[in-house]
């Protein structure tokens, strides 16, 4: 037997077939040549991923060599073997341990022996709770949807993905002997919480468009298909999740979508009951609630809090009263955008926003009177940590900037103290006086001011010239892309690139209007935003046209898409990860998954004539420019096949479409995996390295 003869690398990019199919909605008409892409089943779909899989291999194969120096570079910068700061819970000591060569962390734990409140090391005292190390094949997709030990320690509850496309196996392990338990429950989604018995438990199921609808209550031990369906939500606009509470005695039901939402409790003491509402969901108001047994903590927009203020409602058992009946306990500030609550039994911590950061405070549940949690930079990003335990007197949190690595703090609520429980270690030569981080901001066309922070290496970007810049943006769903620490983009600086993050309109940066101002017909503002940043760079010397990329994912990669249409001598490249560049197709088809869920953030063109001129105007696969206008950046697109979020067949169509008008364009598809790409850590880097080498190749940086 010989070896197959490998087949020679491909000299051109492929050419998928043109199949025109007709769009006509609202009296427009569009004549789509690549919309049999969306099929994956289609026999020549496959194919031509692989084909442009192999092309983007060929095409950035001298960049080899870069990308595994890259990868050596982030290896030998992470500590492989290490230990998280164990979490108590009940009788345990929970934690977390990383094995040099071994993809994923190894879940663990070790009994308390209740004679002291700090942990001990012993290794002779551990258990693996969950080692996923054991479930995965050598560079297969493993994702973990539930990992949840039962109240009295007992049963764990674990749910794996193992394609990508966030539909979980959910199975029981006996933590007393080490054996599962015989059922296993298919196609669960996140979310689960165990009943204080810890024999019964609630998981989520989704519907046919991969909406979770569904909670059903199960008894571990029995057969999944006489599971109780207790909660079902046919509103395809909502998404419905479950959760326990921290105080262990409710369980509650959400049922959210993008601007409404609705709770329910659940007796976790009497698991057979029905929930009960909080309050009755109303068009366009959102809470979100923490369960006290002297009342039910309720962080909400109604009654006109547009950045959300902080009530207390009666509970009787689990029942509350109506708003009428609540309590105001932080009264609505605007600008301070409060995100919600976390109850104890003496105390609550509320998280938030304010002044363009992230925020926590202290509030005393009697006066209402509020200590905000210091930090030492005036750029950062603090959030809650790991609090279990109802009747803690102290409040973990995590601590980082683009220039301090992650920390662990834990602070002493009556004395203010504080201890740096563990920094993520940083191997080598890291040394972090050598970075400079800044806030500066950027003048958007209507005169709004867009905050941009920026990290570099000080020695290393040159004084007297532009230097080399990456700018990173998101830009919806509220979501704020906070500063955040990276090891692989040390890569980056100490070649002396500079990195930016843009705080576009779409994001929760600064409160809900600003989010507000960047959706529906106002979406255009996130895109003129990115633009104006970039720039705002270039004016002030920092960079230039020649050296300047763009980056973001997801729905930042419908702004890379629309970016590249709208200023496209802005940038040298851009890399648009599992990008949302066909979202009118995509609104239009509500059979996709989460199409309808999403009419509340992008519009809904089906209905609406007004919110299809919104997006026909921006959907960057409709938007191309041929080249005879201008030349477009050097873009790299990727893609998960099993990706349930953004179909593989957006980038596809896009790139297609950009080489059909004379652009040149990558695309590197994963074929065993989803939205979040590979999962492995060492997979994850090689993928890191990838994109970053394609970064540091068209930016001309050695």
């Amino acid at each position: 037997m010989t070896d197959a003869p490998v087949p020679p690398a491909p000299t051109q990019p492929p050419r998928p077939a043109a199949r025109p199919a007709a769009r006509t909605f609202h009296g427009d008409t569009f004549v789509d040549p690549y919309a049999w892409l969306l099929s994956a089943d289609d026999p020549e779909t496959l194919p031509h991923l692989e084909a442009e899989n192999a092309w983007t291999e060929a095409a950035t194969a001298a960049q080899g060599p870069l990308r595994d120096a890259i990868f050596g570079e982030i290896k030998d910068r992470t500590q492989e073997t290490d230990l998280s700061v164990p979490v108590r819970d009940g009788a345990w000591w929970y934690l977390t341990r990383t094995e040099e060569g071994k993809p994923y962390p190894i879940h663990c734990r070790r009994p308390d022996d209740g004679t002291t409140t700090t942990w001990v090391e012993d290794p002779a005292a551990e258990q693996v709770v969950l080692d996923p190390n054991e479930l995965a094949g050598e560079g297969e997709y493993l994702g973990l949807g539930v990992l949840d030990v039962s109240p009295d320690g007992n049963w764990l509850a674990y749910a794996i993905d193992r394609a990508g496309d966030e539909r979980h196996a959910l199975r029981f392990r006996d933590l007393r002997t080490g054996e599962e338990a015989a059922e296993t429950v298919e196609d669960v989604s996140y979310g689960f919480a165990w009943a204080a018995d810890s024999a019964t438990c609630w998981y989520t199921l989704d519907d046919e468009a991969h909406r979770p609808d569904r909670v059903l209550r199960h008894a571990v031990g029995s057969d999944p298909g006489a599971d109780v369906e207790v909660f079902r939500d046919d509103d395809e606009r909502f998404h419905v999740s479950v959760g326990a509470s921290r105080s262990g005695d409710v369980v509650v039901i959400s049922a959210g979508s993008a601007i409404t939402s609705e709770s329910w409790l659940l007796d976790a003491h009497e698991p057979a009951l029905d929930p009960v509402v909080v309050a009755a969901r109303e068009q366009g108001v959102e809470y979100s609630i923490a369960h006290h047994p002297t009342g039910l903590y309720v962080t909400s927009n109604h009654d006109g809090a547009e950045d959300f203020a902080l009530w207390r409602a009666p509970l009787d058992g689990i029942a509350t009263g109506p708003r009428e009946t609540w309590e105001e306990v932080l009264p609505h500030r605007p600008g301070t955008r409060l995100s919600g609550v976390e109850t104890f039994a003496t105390h609550a911590i509320v998280h938030g926003r304010t002044d363009g950061l992230t925020a926590i405070w202290l509030l005393d549940p009697a006066t209402g009177a509020t200590t905000p949690f210091a930090t030492d930079e005036p750029v950062g990003t603090i959030s809650p940590g790991a609090n279990p335990t109802f009747t803690t007197t102290t409040y973990r949190f995590s601590y980082q900037s683009l220039t301090t690595p992650p920390s662990v703090l834990e602070q002493d609520l009556a004395t203010g103290d504080r201890a740096v429980l563990k920094q993520l270690p940083v191997l080598g030569d890291f040394d972090p006086s050598r970075y400079a981080s800044a806030r500066e901001w950027a003048t958007a066309d209507d005169g709004t001011q867009v905050p941009i922070s920026l990290v570099w290496r000080t020695d290393a970007v040159p004084a007297d010239s532009p230097a080399p810049c990456v700018l990173y943006g998101y830009g919806a769903y509220e979501m704020s892309m906070d500063p955040w620490f990276s090891i692989a983009r040390l890569s980056l600086l100490d070649r002396g690139v500079v990195f930016a993050i843009a705080h576009v309109r779409g994001g929760g940066e600064l409160g809900r209007q600003w989010y507000e101002d960047g959706k529906f017909g106002a979406k255009e503002h996130s895109f003129s935003d990115f633009v104006a940043a970039g720039r705002h760079l270039v004016e002030t010397g920092r960079t230039a046209p020649s050296v300047l990329a763009a980056r973001g994912g997801s729905a930042g990669g419908l702004l890379m898409g629309a970016v590249a249409n709208l200023a496209p001598e802005l940038f040298r490249a851009i890399v648009a990860e599992v990008p949302f560049v066909d979202p009118l197709t995509t609104m239009l088809d509500p059979s996709l998954p989460l199409t309808v869920i999403e009419w509340e953030e992008w519009g809904d063109p089906l209905h609406s004539e007004e919110a299809y001129g919104w997006m026909k105007a921006y959907a960057p696969y409709e938007n191309v420019a041929p080249a005879s206008d201008g030349p477009y950046p050097a873009i790299l697109a990727t893609a998960g096949l099993n990706d349930p979020r953004v179909g593989f067949h957006e980038p596809a169509k896009w790139v297609a479409r950009l080489r059909d008008q004379g652009h040149a364009a990558l695309f590197k598809v994963e074929l065993g995996a989803g939205h979040g790409g590979p999962t492995g850590r060492y997979d994850a880097w090689r993928d890191e390295a990838f994109v970053l080498a394609f970064l540091l190749t068209e930016l001309a940086v050695a």
